[in-house]
């Protein structure tokens, strides 16, 4: 059945005539509205975002690869965009999906409208969507595979935005992590922001992290120089010998788009090699699940994911809860882990694996994103923990 929703309450023909965009679901489903940012079509998975704050730091994770991301908040683009809080210099986001086009932002800090930024980076949007209705609809049967068309003449070929939709092969299988990842080496100095001052330097590190790009969100980065590391950044296909050429005291295996067990083909070895080694391994997201992989267990595709800045998690070996910011929709199977590998954090929302270490040794990960961009700040004590274990053999 085809559903069709406006942001007005006009006549169907005049809504139809006047819409300029459409977000057009694998089933038939088309919700219709005014489109902003990039006069163009592009298909993904639909997933929403329960973010109030930080869209454009969400725009610009790289997680994001073949995802179109609806935002729950309705007044997304209020502060306008600028050119400090980004994640990734180019955004691989396929679409954006909102309630309400803001069109005059206002902040002492914007530089350009959303709008204007979209058309930068060629991201279409629609507002004007029920965007409840979108959401229920995902929690209720799972992230659809769509397409956000933007045509300023408002007229659409709904069979074929169905079938491109429809063609769609989904983020099963597919390893995302080489479209995103960094192309060659490179090392990174810059530090936390500060309101007033911007981001800072490091200039007098302790120890030596090296970094392999999943997909690394520039706050990790940033996380691991203010607690004192030399950071040497690597591509995601970086062998054991390429990482142990740079001497490290800890690796950090970042976040990332896409299938897990795609990626984990060529990168599954080389973790390995890094656990038998003692060296400290902290995962993250991505490189969560792949470390769950290569310690034995299993991952799976989840049906709505996880994605927002406020998801409750249980530290299982503190009793703690902490508030956190994900971005993921496959999970680690914690009952197939090894009983020398220990879940330490499970979602409170659906029981499942948020954490991992192994006994013996100073190798950890979270499913979360600890580095709180956009997000609460109680995880940071994960980078300490890290950055303790390293320093202790630097």
């Amino acid at each position: 059945m085809t559903e069709s929703l406006s942001a007005t309450a006009a006549p169907p023909a005049a809504r139809f005539s006047r819409a300029t965009a459409r977000l057009v679901l694998a089933d038939g489903t088309i919700f219709e509205g005014t489109g902003f940012g990039a006069e163009t079509a592009t298909v993904g998975e639909v997933c929403f975002n329960t973010a109030m704050t930080g869209y454009q730091e969400i725009l610009t994770d790289p997680s994001y690869a073949g995802q179109i991301v609806a935002f729950t908040f309705p007044h997304i683009g209020i502060v306008g965009t600028n050119s400090e809080d980004i994640e990734s210099l180019t955004p691989v986001v396929r679409g954006v999906v909102v309630r309400a086009d803001v069109e005059h932002p206002s902040s002492y800090r914007a530089l350009s409208a959303l709008d204007r930024w979209l058309k930068l980076h060629n991201i279409p949007g629609i507002s004007g969507v029920d965007t409840r209705a979108l959401t229920n609809r995902i929690r209720e049967q799972g992230m659809p595979h769509g397409i956000v068309a933007h045509n300023l003449r408002g007229t659409f070929d709904t069979h074929a935005l169905t079938n491109q939709a429809r063609e769609f092969p989904g983020l099963v299988g597919l390893d995302l992590a080489k479209d995103v990842s960094c192309r060659q080496t490179y090392a990174w100095r810059e530090t936390l922001w500060a309101w007033n001052e911007g981001y800072g330097l490091e200039g007098t590190p302790s120890w030596r992290a090296v970094v392999i790009d999943y997909g690394v969100k520039r706050n990790i980065l940033r996380q691991l120089a203010a607690h004192g590391a030399e950071i040497v950044v690597l591509p995601c296909r970086a062998t054991y010998d390429d990482v142990m050429r740079h001497s490290p005291h800890g690796v950090l295996l970042s976040n990332g788009p896409g299938d897990p067990a795609a990626t984990g083909e060529y990168a599954i070895p080389t973790i390995r090699r890094l656990v038998e080694s003692n060296v400290p391994v902290f995962g993250i997201c991505l490189g969560h699940q792949m470390l769950g992989l290569a310690l034995g267990g299993t991952t799976r595709k989840m049906a709505q994911g996880h994605h927002g800045a406020n998801h409750p998690v249980k530290d299982l070996e503190t009793g703690k809860v902490e508030i956190v910011s994900m971005n993921h929709g496959f999970t680690v199977d914690a009952e197939m882990l090894p009983r020398s590998v220990k879940q330490t954090h499970i979602s409170l929302f659906d029981g499942t694996n948020c954490g991992l270490r192994v006994e013996g040794k100073d190798v950890f990960s979270v499913q979360y994103h600890p580095e709180a961009s956009p997000g609460p700040m109680d995880s940071h004590y994960l980078f300490a923990r890290f950055a303790k274990a390293a320093r202790a053999r630097a």
